[in-house]
């Protein structure tokens, strides 16, 4: 409220300077846990909307940091994105931080100029399954699995059981038509910058600066030097967050919450995971 006044008050005074607010994207997309806040659509719908609601700002900057995580929350979160940019009539300026990869990058995309440091990773258009197999082990533990179901292809991938080529071929269709859908959002919003490389959809990823090249990116930068390029010196950048969680962390989460032993397993496998997914970055 506070700051509402002060930007009216500035307006009045003819002392008014262009406010580009800034909506920060960071961590695996996915449900989060306990311990950590996950990038999802329920955690940044409300730093989005007032973002895009500030009449008075040129555009709204969204600051990248994901290694990827969950195609479905990352296709929600880059069509929330561009349903309120089409709703305000704002441009949106994507600047990525360390990695910009798999679902990062479909998020990225949603940016009418995407900007990267030289030294960002960006790309992984692709998809991933990956799993264990512990065959072997619950033999040598002498241990029997014992599993009902009904429908014949319920407990399909099962980590207990044999690899079934028929399961395999099924889970390649379904990678396979999500990643058509990842190469048709790229394609749409990236367009002619696209150059033709023969493993632009392969997977793989690579520095900004090669980004830049390949037409995933579209220039080299950082925000302050952008934003004071595109609107004037006294461009100010303004943080919108996410609402402070119960235990007063930002999207939830917190040393209380950590305490808490409902999902703590869970959580710590999730982190697990959180923490490969970076990994497979050099992060």
């Amino acid at each position: 409220m506070f700051q509402m006044l002060a930007d009216k008050v500035r307006a009045l005074s003819g002392r008014s300077r262009p406010v580009i607010p800034v909506v920060r994207l960071q961590g695996v997309i996915d449900n989060g846990g306990l311990t950590r806040p996950g990038l999802n659509l329920a955690h940044v719908a409300q730093p989005l909307e007032r973002a895009f609601r500030m009449k008075q700002a040129p555009a709204v900057a969204l600051v990248i940091n994901s290694p990827g995580g969950s195609a479905v929350q990352a296709r929600l979160i880059t069509k929330r994105i561009r349903d309120l940019a089409r709703e305000h009539d704002k441009k949106v300026l994507v600047f990525v931080e360390d990695v910009a990869a798999s679902g990062g990058y479909m998020i990225a995309v949603a940016g009418d100029e995407i900007i990267v440091d030289p030294s960002s990773i960006v790309g992984s258009i692709g998809v991933i399954f990956a799993g264990f197999g512990m065959t072997g082990l619950i033999e040598k533990l002498g241990v029997e699995r014992r599993v009902y179901t009904a429908g014949t292809n319920k407990s399909q991938l099962d980590p207990f059981k044999p690899e079934n080529p028929e399961e395999i071929a099924h889970i390649k269709t379904l990678q396979t038509e999500i990643h058509d859908v990842f190469i048709t959002l790229v394609k749409d919003r990236r367009g002619a910058r696209l150059k033709d490389h023969p493993d632009l959809f392969s997977g793989q990823f690579w520095t900004g600066r090669s980004a830049v090249a390949l037409g995933l990116a579209d220039r080299e930068g950082d925000l302050r030097s952008v934003l004071r390029e595109k609107f004037g010196d006294k461009a100010e950048a303004r943080l919108v967050n996410p609402p402070r969680g119960f235990f007063g962390r930002r999207g939830g989460g917190g040393i209380a919450a950590s305490l808490l032993p409902a999902g703590y397993a869970d959580d710590l496998m999730s982190a697990v995971e959180a923490r490969a997914l970076w990994a497979r970055y050099g992060l």
